[in-house]
C-alpha cells in the first residue's frame, strides 16, 4: 500500500459509510464519501481515487452500471462491491462487469480495510514492468500450448492449459462453472458441472507434482474458482 491512497466510498447508508470511512482513516487511507449513483462519473473525473467501494443499491445510478460506465473509462481502478443480496447471480452478475471482489453486508470494517489492502497490492503486481527478476514462475507458452512452473513443463493437455489460461488471464476474479466450461469448449457442447471438477482436479495434481505447498487454484464455496498467485 502506498502512503495515503485514496478510497472513494460510494455508499447511501451514511451509518455505514462514516464507519467505514472512520476504519479506513486510521488505517492511513484517505477516503471520501458519495451516496449517490448520479454524482461518482463526475467526481472520478476531477478527482485521483486509487481504489472504489461500491455499493450495488443506489439511489440513482446503480452499482452494477456505475461498475459498467466505470471500466469503460478507468479500465484499470480497482472496484470493491458491497452489497446486501447474496444471490449467485447477483455475485457472478458484478464480477463479470468487472469487479476485482465483493463484500455481502453485513461485514466487519476490519475485513473491508483487509479486503482493500490485498485488492490495492494484487492491482500494483499485475500493473508493475516486468523485469527478468520479476518473472512469474508460473508461465504459459502459448504457441507450445504448455505451461511451465519454474522452467518445468506441466505436461498439461488441450484442455487443461485453456483453462489454466483463462484463470490467469484474471488474477483474483472468480469463475462460474459455466463461465469455465464456455471458454473451454467453443462448440458449445454439453458437458456436466463435474467435468470441470474434474480438470481443476487434474490441474491441481499436475501442479502439486512441482510445487506441493502452493494452492494457486482456490475453489469458491458455492461460486466457482479462481486463479490466486501468491502474495
Amino acid at each position: 500500500m502506498n502512503d495515503r491512497d485514496t478510497i472513494l466510498i460510494v455508499e447511501d447508508e451514511p451509518k455505514i459509510a462514516s464507519l467505514v470511512a472512520d476504519y479506513l482513516d486510521n488505517s492511513g487511507f484517505r477516503s471520501h464519501q458519495l451516496d449517490h449513483g448520479d454524482r461518482v462519473m463526475e467526481w472520478l473525473q476531477t478527482h485521483e481515487c486509487d481504489l472504489l467501494l461500491l455499493d450495488l443499491m443506489l439511489p440513482g445510478t446503480d452499482g452494477l452500471t456505475l461498475c459498467r460506465m466505470i471500466r469503460e473509462h478507468w479500465p484499470r481502478l480497482p472496484i470493491i462491491m458491497l452489497t446486501a443480496k447474496v444471490e449467485e447471480v447477483d455475485r457472478l452478475l458484478g464480477l463479470e462487469l468487472g469487479a476485482d471482489d465483493y463484500i455481502c453486508k453485513p461485514f466487519s470494517p476490519r475485513e473491508v480495510v483487509a479486503r482493500i489492502k490485498a485488492v490495492l497490492r494484487r492491482s500494483r503486481v499485475a500493473q508493475a514492468p516486468e523485469t527478468e527478476s520479476s518473472k512469474p514462475p508460473l508461465t504459459l507458452d502459448h504457441e507450445g500450448w504448455c505451461a511451465l512452473a519454474d522452467g518445468r513443463d506441466l505436461g498439461l493437455t488441450a484442455v487443461e492449459f485453456q483453462l489454466l489460461k483463462v484463470l490467469m488471464n484474471a488474477p483474483g476474479r472468480i469463475f462460474s462453472r459455466d463461465q469455465l466450461m464456455d471458454h473451454m469448449y467453443r462448440d458449445h457442447r454439453i458437458v456436466s458441472e463435474r467435468t470441470v471438477d474434474s480438470h481443476i482436479k487434474k490441474l491441481r495434481r499436475k501442479i502439486a507434482d512441482i510445487w506441493p505447498e502452493r494452492e494457486i487454484i482456490r475453489s469458491v464455496y458455492g461460486v466457482g474458482y479462481k486463479y490466486q498467485p501468491e502474495e
